[in-house]
């Protein structure tokens, strides 16, 4: 028993803040530094608890005013910004340039999806493919025994591996983004702000005095200048406007459009239809170019087909009528529903109550209260 006892003791004593069975100071962990104060505040909390820490920066993408624009991420003035916080924590910083694979992953996808008709969300493309693939493996060649991240969620170790929760602020949480963050990636990532909610955040880089202390948050999509996607979308797929029919649910034509891309499932402004009731998107048909309009009614859904399902709940998937709740999108609540598995990576979502405004492109995200299990991407309602 004396034996046991002290090998326990011995494995409690190395076990780190972030779950490594090792002394802080001998572990290296890699940051991802955005120049933000979520990740900025990251790197100077485990500075000060005595780990090794490795600023990296990820150069996506190089608009000219991005260097002076407020609000964006990973240009111009963030990278400079990274760069003065390693300075201040007294830690190595690399810039990385990843211009092209984000140019592939992510920005060509977000285009292609509006053609679709579809509805993108380019922040988890950018999660599940630069960030959590290619930096994760860049993370592993600098030695890294951890990659380190200022998202809002929660990492516990559990008995079939680590397990993903929503962060404890739900005004932050930000799980619905990293779905697709699979168990081998999980095994590898941490994230120390789960537990805190910005003021907290915020304070934590005022006590280190950190450069980015006051600095706003991030509103638009980092490489759309001015929130204006549509000139983006327009310089890579010119034929996302070309101009269609706008009609009802019977398909008598009401009007016109100028493009697919000015519209999304669920939109009410902007129809430029005279009706005597209100009318909204209720379909996109991108290979007619045409926009299907009905009134809100007709938007409700109680079935979801969700493709590409990535899971890490228990066991290997979901059971027939596994209960669950659902975000259908990154702004509303979860709503209670059913998963029924009906293929290799394709699940249909029987919602409790019909939802509106399902709309193809978004994710659907499953939860059991707090704990992520997965999700995947809208497929058709």
């Amino acid at each position: 028993m004396g034996a046991c006892s002290g090998f326990w003791a011995s494995y409690i004593f190395t076990m780190n803040t972030l779950g490594i069975d090792k002394p802080a100071a001998d572990t290296r962990v890699i940051v991802a530094m955005s120049g933000g104060v979520d990740s900025s505040a990251t790197a100077a909390l485990l500075a000060d608890e005595g780990y090794d820490v490795v600023g990296v920066t990820l150069q996506l993408y190089d608009h000219g005013e991005a260097v002076d624009r407020p609000g964006t991420c990973c240009a111009g003035q963030d990278i400079h910004d990274a760069r003065r916080v390693a300075d201040t924590l007294g830690i190595p910083h690399y810039v990385l340039d990843y211009e092209s694979r984000f140019k592939g992953a992510v920005i060509e996808d977000f285009a292609d999806t509006y053609l679709r008709g579809e509805t993108p969300i380019p922040c988890v493309r950018c999660n599940q493919t630069v960030k959590f693939q290619d930096l994760l493996a860049t993370a592993r060649d600098l030695g890294g025994d951890a990659l380190v991240s200022g998202h809002y969620v929660r990492w516990r170790q559990g008995p079939e591996g680590p397990e993903l929760y929503r962060g404890t602020d739900p005004v932050r949480d930000q799980s619905y983004f990293l779905f697709a963050t699979t168990r081998e990636q999980l095994s590898y990532l941490r994230f120390p702000l789960g537990g805190m909610d910005k003021s907290e955040t915020r304070e934590l880089a005022r006590r280190f005095n950190l450069p980015v202390a006051a600095k706003p948050d991030s509103q638009d999509i980092c490489f759309v200048p001015d929130g204006n996607y549509s000139d983006v979308v327009a310089k890579l797929r010119p034929g996302a406007f070309d101009a269609g029919e706008i009609v009802d649910l019977d398909g008598n034509v009401l009007g016109h459009h100028d493009g697919i891309i000015h519209y999304t499932v669920g939109q009410r402004r902007g129809l430029g239809i005279s009706a005597p009731d209100p009318l909204y998107v209720v379909r996109i048909e991108a290979d007619q170019a045409r926009i299907v309009a009905g009134p809100k009614a007709a938007l409700l859904r109680d079935r979801v087909n969700v493709r590409d399902v990535n899971w890490i709940g228990p066991g290997d998937g979901p059971e027939v009528g596994h209960r669950v709740t659902v975000k259908l999108r990154s702004t509303q609540p979860p709503v209670a529903a059913r998963l029924h598995p009906t293929g290799e990576g394709h699940v249909e979502v029987a919602l409790e109550d019909a939802q509106g405004a399902v709309a193809p492109g978004q994710a659907c995200v499953f939860y059991d209260h707090d704990r992520v299990l997965g999700g995947g991407w809208i497929a058709a309602a």
